[in-house]
């Protein structure tokens, strides 16, 4: 790989007919070794979508691969709200299939809305409810007062009560 890496006429960032690039297929896989490889290259967009607008953070977080997630997120340049085509999130993608480990890493960050609704109208709490993920519901739900005490009575001391854990 490094030595693919280092030849001038491969390019790390170059997509398949559908659109995903050698760092999507890496972080839908979980190879974190792949994913630093490649994150190392200039010539790589870490938040690169595929035609059907689904970036690496979104496919690392579809299969739960935290460390691949922790990769990404330190990586400047990513927008870890960035939506698909259907409207999915890495939050949704991760609350769809009970990963906590990664929900608690997208809920720590600012820019992530935990409220936004994927095309369908469901939101990662929705479908985390529908798919019986109970740890995931319950991280939701703290974070989703949280944000609603910050908007109700943002220079109250009410809000501090609601911090999510």
């Amino acid at each position: 790989m490094k030595q693919l890496l280092a030849r001038a006429d491969v390019n790390p960032d170059k997509a398949s007919n559908d659109g995903r690039t050698p760092l999507r297929a890496a972080s839908y896989n979980g190879h974190e070794g792949v994913v630093e490889l490649l994150l190392a290259q200039e010539r790589v967009n870490p938040d690169k979508a595929s035609n059907d607008g689904r970036t690496p953070l979104r496919a690392a977080s579809w299969n739960g691969h935290e460390g691949v997630v922790k990769l990404l997120l330190a990586k400047e340049g990513i927008n870890p709200d960035k939506a698909s085509n259907d409207g999915q999130t890495p939050l949704w993608a991760a609350s769809c299939n009970g990963h906590e480990g990664v929900v608690r890493l997208l809920l720590a960050l600012d820019g992530v809305n935990p409220d936004k609704v994927n095309n369908d109208g469901q939101t990662p709490l929705w479908t985390a409810s529908f798919s019986g993920h109970d740890g995931v519901v319950k991280l939701l739900k703290e974070r989703s007062q949280s944000r609603l005490a910050k908007e109700r009575w943002p220079n109250s001391s009410l809000a501090r009560f609601f911090k999510p854990k």
